[in-house]
């Protein structure tokens, strides 16, 4: 199996959306990373996915500049979980969806200490989101504003 050619088949996908060449975000100035103020087996940590999970009976998200977000309980029982999304084979995710959302990993590293304790909720979106500009203004915002009110002292986040 070669590599795969995901700028391409990306291009291909927004063209058949209506959108014009996908035109990948630039960002010239480092993220403002801040070191850990506290060990992670004392601290909280928040799961951000992009894989567009959502649990059975929240609604499902949409294949065109969908900026909404899930909240999803890290109680959940894992076979509740559900993916959909426009941009990457979503066969394993939907056979065991801990490849795009490792809900039962990080649930497995807080048992064992490892991890001081997760958020309260994870937070998930749908990646593909052709405008930065609504990521930046609506996305971005929304999931920071979670954050914030779960006291996350850090945040994994995971792109598919």
């Amino acid at each position: 199996m070669g590599p795969v050619e995901y700028i391409a088949r990306i291009r291909q996908q927004y063209s058949k959306l209506g959108y014009p060449p996908y035109e990948w975000a630039s960002n010239p100035d480092p993220p403002p990373w801040q070191p850990l103020r506290k060990p992670l087996a004392r601290s909280r940590l928040a799961l951000v996915a992009s894989g567009g999970i959502y649990v059975a009976g929240q609604v499902a998200f949409h294949h065109k500049d969908d900026t909404s977000l899930r909240a999803i309980p890290m109680t959940v029982r894992t076979r509740e979980l559900r993916v959909t999304h426009f941009a990457y084979d979503k066969t394993d995710a939907r056979s065991d969806p801990n490849v795009v959302f490792p809900i039962d990993t990080l649930r497995a590293l807080s048992e064992e200490g490892f991890i001081g304790e997760l958020a309260a909720h994870a937070y998930t979106f749908m990646g593909g989101i052709y405008s930065t500009r609504r990521v930046r203004g609506e996305l971005v915002p929304r999931i920071t504003q979670a954050l914030l009110a779960e006291q996350a002292d850090l945040a994994l986040l995971v792109p598919v």
